[in-house]
């Protein structure tokens, strides 16, 4: 079997596909993107092709040591999610091309099914109590918010305890026996982190997510990890194991690498085994489209210490476009009690809807990250 051709989708409301097709008429999808940078990983996807067409599709490890390290400079968001998606499509080939589900050829499962949690709240947090019931309502036994949207460097005390005020409304709602997720993204000094987190220890996160930036010090990372008993998570800002062996370093419980941004299947397969190492769980980051989320979907199956699965329905940056209107059959991700169940079908387990695809790749999109400024009109992180 030889790689014949690779194309690529821009889809609203911001993702991009890529198709690998073969000699023997199987073929592979992936979803290579970065978040507002679509056009310029697909830009990468297409200079990277020429290292795969007319080779074996099936050499999955090799063609990942090619992409990754054959262009002398190597690594970073862009390349590391061209990379991504190139390896998302290569498995998805291996699992039909065999009969068998991802899960399978990564040694089999481990779980029956997946545990799954839903966003709640918005970039700008608000109605919380009503919007973690109506998750509770549809059966979801874990959520995850922001507490709060921009802050300065050092939140006054009403913005610290607005803060308090939604995860205490989230754990109202939840009750004693789901769990609640919060989501910093980063937005907040390491001083003001490790303050809020102390402050949340009341409601008794699972997680906080991105309580620093990653790029800080690891030392940073291990302050915050210090200053309370509630796990912390971060990983959706790196891109390898390299990267993330010092988080684990500094203490953090829980790894979050993206499987469009993280070098794919065969990446986060080996960052989950490096958190197993130091007693950490693997939550993959996933609030794109349902190529990652199948993807990520079948690494959960074949993980043991993976904890539980970000998933985009209904997230606020859909714009009413959800996921499944690009799969000929959502049967994936009828979640029941929270859960997903174990795939059946080959490769990825989704059967994308080709047509659906190329119809929106005629328009496209530019969805851009947004810009936040503080009142004195000084940048702040969104």
């Amino acid at each position: 079997m030889q790689i014949t051709g690779i194309e690529t989708f821009l889809v609203a409301p911001r993702w991009l596909f890529l198709k690998i097709s073969t000699d023997e008429g199987i073929t592979g999808w992936g979803e290579p993107v970065v978040e507002g940078r679509a056009g310029t990983v697909r830009a990468a996807v297409h200079e990277l092709a020429e290292l795969l067409v007319g080779k074996d599709p099936l050499r999955i490890e090799d063609h990942w040591q090619v992409l990754r390290r054959g262009g002398f400079y190597r690594g970073g968001p862009v390349l590391s999610s061209a990379l991504a998606g190139f390896d998302q499509a290569l498995w998805d080939i291996a699992g039909k091309a065999r009969n068998a589900p991802v899960h399978e050829l990564l040694g089999g499962p481990v779980r029956d099914r997946v545990r799954v949690y839903s966003w709640v709240g918005g970039d700008r947090p608000s109605g919380i109590f009503d919007a973690v019931s109506a998750q509770v309502e549809r059966g979801f036994t874990a959520v995850k918010m922001n507490v709060a949207g921009p802050l300065g460097p050092i939140a006054t005390p009403a913005e610290a305890s607005a803060a308090l005020a939604r995860a205490r409304e989230a754990r109202e709602a939840l009750g004693p026996d789901r769990d609640l997720a919060i989501d910093f993204h980063g937005r907040v000094s390491p001083a003001m982190a490790r303050r809020l987190v102390k402050m949340l220890e009341e409601v008794q996160p699972m997680f906080v997510e991105e309580p620093v930036l990653p790029e800080l010090p690891a030392d940073v990372v291990k302050s915050v990890v210090e200053a309370s008993t509630v796990p912390i998570a971060l990983g959706e800002r790196l891109f390898s194991r390299w990267e993330f062996k010092p988080v684990l370093d500094a203490g953090v419980a829980v790894v979050q690498p993206d499987p469009s941004h993280a070098g794919g299947i065969s990446e986060l397969r080996r960052i989950a085994a490096l958190a197993e190492v130091y007693g950490a769980n693997l939550a993959p980051h996933c609030p794109l489209g349902p190529i990652s989320l199948a993807a990520a979907l079948q690494v959960a199956f074949a993980t043991p210490n993976f904890l539980i699965q970000e998933q985009s329905l209904g997230m606020h940056y859909h714009d009413g476009r959800e996921p499944v209107a690009y799969l000929a059959d959502d049967a994936l991700f009828r979640f029941a009690d929270g859960y997903a169940a174990r795939p059946t079908a080959p490769g990825l387990g989704i059967e994308v809807d080709e047509a659906a695809v190329r119809r929106a790749d005629e328009t496209g999109h530019a969805w851009r990250s947004p810009v936040w400024r503080l009142p004195d009109g000084s940048f702040t992180e969104w």
